[in-house]
């Protein structure tokens, strides 16, 4: 008898294709500098239980021409809220939407997630990805 998928495909990618809020961006005065945005209130939703996820975001990133304007990225956070999605997810969608909205010379953004049946989880997705990482 074959063994019983407790997760789908629907769990895995849960949270993937949601529509955020705009993350909005204001020009760079100065060149060289690094941004670290903490967030220590992170909470979202795992898509398979619907109970809620805790953790602690950290995202570091050296802007270009852009940097994140901080009240629209909260309200970008705060849509996780309600959101079913895994916490590998939630940290490299943030990656990529950070990365789409200011084209930093580079970005971490990197989670840690309260414990979960005597685990703890720490997500870390960069940007640029290495040559060997599959998608974007």
């Amino acid at each position: 008898m074959p063994k019983s998928r407790r997760y789908t495909d629907e769990h895995a990618s849960a949270g993937l294709d949601h529509s955020f809020p705009e993350i909005e961006t204001w020009p760079n005065q100065f060149p060289g500098y690094e941004i670290l945005i903490d967030d220590p209130e992170f909470t979202s939703v795992c898509p398979k239980t619907g109970l809620p996820d805790f953790g602690r975001l950290e995202i570091r990133y050296v802007p270009n021409r852009l940097c994140l304007e901080l009240k629209s990225f909260k309200e970008y956070l705060l849509t996780y809220r309600n959101l079913g999605i895994f916490y590998e997810n939630a940290v490299n969608r943030m990656l990529r939407d950070i990365v789409a909205a200011t084209k930093p010379s580079w970005c971490i953004v990197r989670g840690e997630f309260t414990p979960r049946g005597g685990l703890t989880t720490t997500v870390e997705a960069r940007w640029p990805r290495n040559k060997s990482s599959r998608k974007n």
